[in-house]
């Protein structure tokens, strides 16, 4: 997830160095601790086994990226999973989600199978099963393979069907050994942000209402899918959901935050969770519903995955498509030092939020802060600002708890400094550091600080 706006990371200096555990009364006696990644993002290896290309190495090689950085690489976590499986075993987490690559599995994203891909999820899960930990499989994380690109991805109606397809081999695969599923990681920004930034345009609107549509179609069948196939699986989609604010009093930048909130937060899970489209965009979206579509996206699911970062600020924009843009953040808002708000009240109001819309188990599946970590002069990464966010974000997560909100489990993007789609290896999110030259893996402090508070929640 990305947003715009001023400098001013130094602020996040100023948060006060905290150590000490937040409260975690709150919360469930099974409540679950995990950490996230995703496939691109780590895994490396991408002309290895017979996979195929995706969008992403493409934009990697189209010069997209900075630095011009791409995942050729990233964190080798292709031959070095055992050592990552071991780092969640030190951890402490109960479980693990990470996400399939579809191009791995299936090179040319239908058709036949590659076998050594599968294989290399077989060999993940069991290692993950070995030591204790549950895998949680996203089936998307971004990565289309690029022959369906070609084929028109997402704006394509059969894109559907193409992820059935791919749902439903993983699941005849994996799921003797996989219970947990998600459909999709952040819709909303995989679409939104690849298609409505730019120059003001009817059909690039269309083609824009047109994929929100296809995308939901896909979820709904990959729910039947999964569901069919898969004895006992808990199924769900992982949505960001950002408070998103004025940036000025303007009744313009009011009514331009509200159009994006409404882009942003609803236009997935409110047809996946209620059968219905927001009303201010169902207009534009009803050109492309064809009849039993609504009850063909609006499948059982059994919880909802929250990502969480920070509100956002916007201004009215009536030269871009749907007329709004990233606006100038209040002087004063505290920021993490890769300029993003820091805000834990906003989380706990967005966790209560979605609790009163959609009356679902919440699982925060991505929460965490952006920095530039370095080791020090003995080689240790001892990064306190990332302890502070964490520590008030679990506090307003258990506040939340404490006042009826469903919540069953919590996981921290990320796992491992890795690729940051368009920021490449320039920002790092993990509790782990990564020598991106060596690929050595070095536990910063937060890394300790996680692990004692699990074991903490596990003495409870």
């Amino acid at each position: 997830m990305n947003s715009n706006g001023n400098s001013g990371g130094d602020q996040a200096g100023h948060l006060r160095p905290a150590l000490e555990l937040p409260s975690i009364a709150g919360l469930r006696p099974d409540f679950i601790w995990g950490v996230s990644t995703s496939s691109f993002q780590i895994e490396g290896a991408t002309k290895e086994d017979g996979r195929g290309p995706s969008i992403w190495d493409v934009y990697c090689q189209n010069g997209e990226v900075k630095n011009h950085d791409t995942g050729d690489i990233a964190c080798d976590h292709y031959h070095r999973y055992r050592e990552d499986v071991a780092l969640m075993k030190r951890l402490g987490v109960q479980a693990y989600r990470f996400s399939v690559a579809w191009p791995r599995v299936l090179p040319q994203g239908r058709g036949a199978a590659n076998e050594p891909g599968l294989a290399f999820y077989d060999r993940l899960v069991d290692e993950l099963l070995a030591a204790g930990i549950e895998p949680w499989l996203c089936l998307y994380h971004w990565d289309l393979p690029q022959a369906l690109e070609d084929l028109g991805g997402w704006m394509n109606r059969e894109s559907a069907s193409w992820f059935a397809d791919y749902a439903e081999l993983v699941a005849t695969r994996f799921g003797d050994r996989v219970k947990r599923f998600a459909t999709f990681n952040e819709p909303s920004i995989f679409i939104l942000f690849s298609r409505s930034l730019g120059k003001r345009d009817r059909s690039s609107e269309d083609n824009l209402h047109r994929t929100i549509h296809h995308v939901n179609l896909a979820h709904g069948a990959a729910v039947d899918l999964l569901r069919g196939r898969v004895l006992g699986a808990s199924i769900g989609c992982i949505h960001n959901y950002q408070p998103c604010w004025p940036s000025s009093k303007s009744e313009a930048d009011a009514a331009a935050a509200s159009r994006l909130s409404t882009y942003w937060n609803n236009a997935f899970p409110d047809p996946q969770c209620r059968g219905e489209y927001p009303s201010l965009m169902q207009p534009a979206i009803e050109p492309y519903i064809q009849p039993g579509d609504m009850a063909r996206i609006c499948r059982p699911v059994d919880w909802f995955g929250l990502n969480h970062y920070s509100p956002v600020y916007v201004k009215a924009q009536q030269t871009l498509m749907l007329g709004f843009d990233f606006g100038d953040k209040p002087p004063g808002v505290p920021l993490t030092p890769i300029e993003w708000p820091i805000n834990p009240e906003a989380f706990g109001e967005t966790l209560r939020i979605v609790h009163e819309s959609y009356r679902l188990p919440i699982y925060v599946l991505e929460n965490g802060f952006g920095n530039f970590d370095k080791p020090d002069q003995a080689g240790a990464v001892i990064d306190p600002e990332r302890i502070e966010f964490l520590r008030a974000y679990i506090a307003a997560m258990n506040a939340a708890a404490a006042s009826g909100v469903d919540i069953r489990g919590y996981f921290i993007w990320s796992l491992l400094d890795n690729f940051e789609w368009a920021s490449g290896y320039s920002i790092r999110f993990g509790l782990t550091y990564v020598d991106y030259q060596s690929l050595r893996r070095i536990p910063k402090s937060s890394f300790n600080w996680y692990a004692d508070l699990i074991k903490t929640a596990h003495q409870r």
